[in-house]
């Protein structure tokens, strides 16, 4: 809990209580005696007129009542906690805070964005955490985070997320991803969709848009795809495609971008995904906010007016590399 917010005694000794599970952890982190938390906790259960807390052997779980009554705490706390950056943001962006929430696929896509931004304001302290992207809405909606940028299309139902607000920065093609050691390294060819089914796979598991997006794609076309590994780490899904037989689907942009990747054309082809900003509606929005989100559509709108791409050396997880080094060329 942020101490700088001014918040109730009473109400910051509940919280502590719930999230440490004891009172005696809940006073040591407070730096408070443990009799002194406890006889704020019974004023507040005596002012209210009920029991919040029950201790049972060394842990402590909530009432009924208390289970309501945090709630409520958390949300007037959330509440403080965003007018006390509001105060300490000040409108040149000289410091500040923003708190960004990404998938594993925009994390590798807007990498320069944040480079961007942090260079034109070294003041601003980023935090990014990565999550999937149904879990960004639900950040950006309690206000655990500022901004989100997710690889879909939002669709909220909730009546608690209709707060979201989903702006589409880009889109971004699909390809099949190989490596050295696959076959169809260098293909040119596209390869079919019942050609797909006949590939060893690694891919994000479900709880990310990619990987839904890739099984809708094999349901429509009555593909069961070969899913040898799934993981929640993009790194690691690059690193065994650049080094074994396994194939991946990826953004075209994050392919070109990767040492010994080579894009592969599904067809047909597979659906454009979106790479969305979410912000939320209604709310505190930081001067830092403000700032990347308008740097964002200035980013987006000219991310594809770039110098092209020199021809790049031999990679030094190709054939080709050795071979130029074995005639005493020099290669990156």
């Amino acid at each position: 809990m942020n101490r700088k917010v001014v918040f109730p005694r009473p109400l910051q000794y509940l919280i502590a209580i719930v999230e440490h599970g004891s009172y005696t952890r809940a006073a040591e982190a407070l730096h408070v005696s443990q009799p002194s938390l406890s006889q704020q906790i019974k004023q507040l259960e005596e002012s209210l007129l009920s029991p919040l807390l029950v201790r049972s052997g060394r842990s402590v779980r909530l009432t009924d009542a208390g289970e309501i009554y945090i709630h409520h705490a958390r949300r007037a706390y959330g509440e403080l906690d965003a007018g006390t950056r509001a105060i300490q943001d000040v409108q040149n962006l000289t410091r500040g805070t923003l708190r960004l929430g990404w998938t594993p696929i925009t994390d590798y896509l807007t990498c320069s964005l944040l480079e961007k931004f942090s260079s034109r304001y070294p003041g601003i302290t980023l935090s990014t955490l990565e999550m999937p992207a149904d879990d960004i809405e639900v950040a950006v909606a309690e206000d655990r985070i500022d901004i989100g940028i997710a690889f879909s299309r939002p669709k909220s139902m909730e009546p608690q997320l209709h707060d979201i607000e989903a702006n589409m920065l880009f889109e971004e093609s699909l390809c099949l991803a190989v490596g050295n050691a696959n076959t169809r390294a260098g293909q040119k060819e596209r390869v079919s969709a019942q050609e797909l089914g006949k590939e060893s796979l690694i891919l994000l598991n479900t709880d990310f848009a990619l990987r839904r997006h890739v099984d809708r794609y094999c349901h429509e076309y009555g593909v069961m795809p070969r899913i040898a590994i799934e993981t929640d780490s993009l790194s690691v899904i690059i690193e065994m495609v650049q080094t074994g037989p396994l194939a991946t689907i990826l953004p075209k942009s994050i392919i070109r971008t990767q040492c010994g990747l080579y894009p592969i054309v599904l067809a047909p082809t597979m659906p454009n995904q979106a790479i969305t900003i979410i912000s939320r509606r209604g709310g505190y929005s930081s001067p830092a906010s403000l700032a990347f989100t308008e740097m964002a559509s200035e980013w987006a709108a000219n991310r594809d007016k770039v110098v092209p791409v020199r021809k790049q050396k031999p990679c030094p997880l190709s054939d080709e590399y050795y071979r130029h080094k074995e005639k005493g060329l020099q290669a990156d």
